[in-house]
């Protein structure tokens, strides 16, 4: 038996989530360490006007921020390459 395919959907949308979500997370949290060791989260200017949040708010959207950019990027690369197939 071959367990390179499951039979049905459930097992590979599981896998897949993992394929994109794993990876996008690690680089959220080095990217956010980065960042952050960088950038005073106080003296942030979004559109004009200096962040009115906490610094651990500005942390956390941060993290949430660098996560959404690594899910498209894993996701667009786990697209590319399950087209290739």
């Amino acid at each position: 038996m071959e367990h390179d395919q499951p039979t049905h959907g459930k097992p590979l949308l599981r896998s897949m989530l993992m394929i994109v979500l794993w990876p996008a997370f690690l680089m959220a949290c080095a990217a956010t360490g980065l960042f952050f060791s960088l950038v005073d989260p106080m003296e942030l200017i979004v559109l004009d006007r200096r962040l009115q949040m906490h610094v651990t708010g500005v942390y956390t959207v941060g993290f949430f921020a660098f996560w959404l950019l690594g899910i498209l990027s894993s996701g667009l690369t786990a697209l590319l390459v399950q087209k290739a197939h």
